[in-house]
């Protein structure tokens, strides 16, 4: 390899390459099913970017050192980008699975001592080596599932130390750090404005430096709205991007209060009405929709042909945890955005690409495939691109690309 050169990797011969086309983001209505095919492609990776793809008939000749993947019988999409996952917790939750199996609600196990309170008290107990050891291991599990970026929340800890340990171990693993802070009031607090005066004065400040955002869980039972405020305004303040968990089983203000801080999404929508697919259509906030979490706690589906109607802006996301999501399988959930939301393949496509990326903050860098952005490629054991979502729960993904190498391959 001549000196100076960055390594260099030629994906060949590959059945279909599949891209949201160019464009602004993040994509909206018609744009959200744009979709750039070619048959007989290649990408040519430099480093860690896309030198060039297109037709293998139109591929020049290359000097110097150049690795090759065999991409024959394959087809490639853009690295999938997974925006809400909880990674980071101890323990497990499958006795509770057996109990809402035989009909407990996960409001009444909340209640009860169980849902978040439960994971909380297993993930303390992990430890510093332990968390990390955790958080590595779902971190291989999203990656196997054609996962090149990921967002990773805390809030399984809920006290200063786990907490910062949390976002540091999702850094470690790759990750991108969500402070979820206000996610449950933990068992050593009576009251949600008492533990958010101890979370705000003792744990923003290291979450600050560790994290790229903060989320709150807007919800009966969790924070209230003018709860919410609080804490998001002065993660804001300290220069954290915003989420929010709502209108997961109720609509209590999530929504506008979202649109009113100009927050990067608002996550779960399952009991968004019309009113709340209006103000969202209006606004730059992104509505994810974590369909596998509803299927899990058999709740309805969020609206996401009404959301695409209206002009609302949508990703897709696995909400990895777990008490009410335990998959990390994007490929999976564009199945369910197809079978229970009525989305096309085009827009799922769109939907855990450019617009997850969007809402990360890294959609001008990932998210297509085209010269200049990123080289990550999720490699798909199928002829049609479209077995992302055709395929259901199938083991699709065949090879992953990741920053310009070969991460993982079946």
């Amino acid at each position: 390899m001549a000196p100076g050169r960055a390594h260099r990797l030629l994906v060949r011969d590959l059945a279909q390459l599949a891209t949201p086309s160019a464009g602004g983001f993040p994509r909206r209505g018609a744009a959200l099913a744009a979709v750039d095919v070619v048959e007989d492609a290649y990408v040519l990776c430099a480093g860690d970017r896309i030198e060039a793809c297109g037709r293998m008939r139109d591929l020049r000749a290359l000097d110097g050192e150049v690795a090759e993947l065999d991409g024959r019988g394959l087809c490639a999409v853009p690295g999938l980008v997974d925006c809400h996952t909880h990674p980071a917790w101890g323990g497990d939750r499958v006795e509770e699975f057996s109990l809402r199996a035989a009909g407990a609600g996960y409001e009444e196990l909340h209640a009860a001592g169980g849902g978040i309170a439960a994971t909380v008290a297993a993930t303390r107990a992990l430890g510093a080596d332990g968390l990390r050891a955790r958080v590595e291991r779902h971190a291989g599990w999203l990656l196997r599932d054609g996962t090149t970026t990921w967002e990773g929340k805390s809030g399984y800890g809920l006290d200063r130390d786990t907490e910062l340990e949390s976002l540091a171990a999702v850094r470690a693993a790759g990750g991108l750090p969500t402070w979820l802070g206000a996610h449950a009031v933990p068992p050593e607090f009576d009251d949600a404005d008492d533990y958010l005066d101890f979370a705000l004065r003792e744990v923003l400040p290291g979450a600050a430096r560790l994290a790229e955002a903060a989320d709150v869980f807007l919800e009966r039972g969790a924070f209230d709205a003018a709860q919410a405020r609080r804490y998001l305004v002065a993660c804001r303040d300290a220069g954290l991007a915003l989420r929010l968990h709502g209108d997961q089983f109720t609509e209590i203000g999530a929504i506008g209060l979202a649109c009113e801080l100009g927050a990067r999404s608002v996550d779960h929508l399952e009991a968004t009405g019309p009113d709340g697919v209006r103000a969202l259509a209006a606004s730059e906030t992104v509505g994810v929709l974590l369909p596998a979490s509803a299927l899990y706690l058999d709740r309805p589906m969020p609206p996401a042909q009404a959301l695409v109607a209206a002009g609302a802006a949508i990703a897709l996301a696995t909400d990895f945890n777990p008490g009410s999501s335990f998959t990390t399988s994007l490929p999976l959930v564009c199945s369910l955005a197809c079978t229970q939301l009525q989305l096309s393949p085009q827009e799922a496509l769109a939907a855990v690409t450019v617009n997850a990326a969007h809402v990360l903050g890294c959609a001008g860098d990932r998210g297509r495939v085209a010269p200049g952005l990123r080289a990550d490629l999720t490699l798909l054991d199928a002829p049609d691109w479209r077995y992302l979502a055709y395929y259901l729960a199938g083991d699709v993904v065949a090879a992953v690309v990741r920053g310009g190498e070969l991460a993982f391959r079946r």
